[in-house]
């Protein structure tokens, strides 16, 4: 009996062994599904990327050079043309009438100028004028020799006079004779005060040939001040004819380069002032880059940086290089609604394909670092713990959290420098329930 009840005891202890442990695993947390990622060893690209559009180098907007009626243009968008092509025309008839017109008041300011010399006193009647100088001062030197010999006649007179006084009193000449000689005295002084005023006379008449000169001299020089207006007119009529002509001369509207019609601003036939915007053009195949950024990315990248330029609508990816980066940043509102300052920066395709034209859409990579041999870690797989940055990864079902040390990173994966190695698998997008030593199991990924 005894031995018939001892298999009987090790069944049931199995079985309570068995039900205990079922009952344990049946309560055991279930492994948490997760993604992995591997560690890996290669080249790591760190780039700032934003949309950017092409530009063309050189463009040209060609504008009316003068006024006139614009004929109409039978070029269209997208037309070849070559330097110095006449791409549109102005009617040349109002510059041709302007030029006679300028023509005619050149001669007119001419022949004005010329009527001058005809306002000038004769070169005769200046001789006569000084002739008639000399004559009245021959005359006044005359009256002045007069002068002095009536008044040497009166002195001898006056002497006479006294002297037949004398002889009178004493009784040797009669009255009669004394009266005589005081009769000569008499006429003597008349002929004096006479010949006085025959020289003052002579000398107004000095004065008076004289300033008649001084009045023909100013007279000649009278007409000086209008050679200068008629001077200064006939240079401003002849500066207005050189521009006339320059206009009629550029009637003929010709393209400064070669390259495409790009833009038709104006087309019909219609009056257009000096100036007016006719169309634009330039050459395509001479094109740049500009990518805006914000200015906090635009500090990273150094001139001669590298581009890479994907989704322009080819399938290949494209190369440029930074040339420059604008000095002054602009305001610009995000699709959010958010004003950011950004950057505009240049750069040249190394080998820009034909299909590519004018303000067309890109999205650029611009490469602020690189290197070919790096342990990279996907940036999905890292959260922040405390002060550092942190990892788990899986080994044998179950997960460690790593502290890891980072170097550059991009988007999809960062460089480390130590934490992990390479080959070994991190959890990607970590849960908040996940700790060290959490069991867990690959997610499974639906096929396709």
């Amino acid at each position: 009996m005894a031995n018939w009840f001892a298999p009987r005891r090790i069944v049931i202890g199995a079985l309570l062994l068995g039900g205990l442990a079922l009952v344990v695993l049946a309560f055991r947390p279930a492994p948490l599904p997760v993604d992995l990622g591997p560690v890996t060893r290669g080249p790591l690209r760190v780039t700032v990327n934003a949309e950017g559009k092409t530009r063309l180098r050189q463009r040209f907007i060609i504008s009316a050079p003068v006024a006139g009626r614009l004929e109409r243009l039978t070029l269209r968008e997208g037309d070849t043309v070559t330097r110095d092509m006449v791409v549109a025309h102005i009617d040349p008839l109002a510059s041709d009438t302007a030029v006679r017109e300028a023509q005619g008041r050149l001669a007119e300011w001419r022949a004005q100028r010329a009527g001058v010399a005809t306002l000038r006193p004769k070169a005769e009647a200046l001789a006569q004028a000084r002739a008639q100088i000399a004559t009245a001062q021959a005359t006044h030197r005359k009256a002045e020799a007069r002068v002095e010999q009536v008044r040497a006649a009166l002195a001898h007179a006056r002497r006479e006079d006294q002297r037949a006084l004398r002889m009178e009193t004493s009784g040797t000449i009669s009255r009669e004779a004394r009266e005589i000689a005081q009769l000569n005295e008499i006429t003597k002084a008349r002929e004096y005060d006479t010949a006085v005023l025959e020289v003052q006379g002579a000398a107004s008449a000095v004065d008076a040939a004289r300033a008649a000169l001084a009045v023909l001299e100013a007279q000649q020089r009278d007409p000086d001040y209008l050679l200068d207006v008629y001077t200064a007119r006939i240079a401003s009529a002849e500066a207005e004819l050189a521009r006339l002509r320059d206009a009629v001369t550029r009637t003929e509207i010709r393209a400064p380069s070669a390259g495409q019609v790009l833009r038709m601003l104006q087309e019909n036939e219609r009056m257009v002032a000096a100036g007016t915007p006719l169309l634009e053009i330039g050459d395509v195949t001479d094109l740049e880059l500009v990518v805006d950024v914000l200015s906090t990315d635009a500090v990273r990248v150094p001139p001669g940086a590298p581009i890479l330029v994907e989704h322009w609508g080819g399938g290949s990816t494209l190369q440029a290089r930074v040339r420059r980066i604008e000095p002054a940043a602009f305001t610009k509102v995000s699709a959010l609604g958010i004003e950011e300052q950004r950057v505009n920066i240049i750069a040249d395709f190394i080998d820009p394909p034909r299909t590519l034209g004018d303000a067309y859409r890109v999205e650029a990579r611009l490469v602020v670092w690189e290197s070919a041999d790096v342990i990279a870690v996907p940036a999905s797989a890292l959260f922040r713990c405390r002060d550092a940055w942190c990892a788990f990864v899986a080994h044998a079902g179950q997960v460690q959290r790593r502290v890891v040390a980072l170097g550059h990173r991009n988007d999809r994966v960062a460089e480390v420098h130590q934490g992990v190695v390479p080959d070994e698998m991190v959890v990607l997008y970590p849960a908040e329930q996940l700790a060290t030593g959490q069991r867990i199991r690959p997610r499974e990924v639906a096929e396709p």
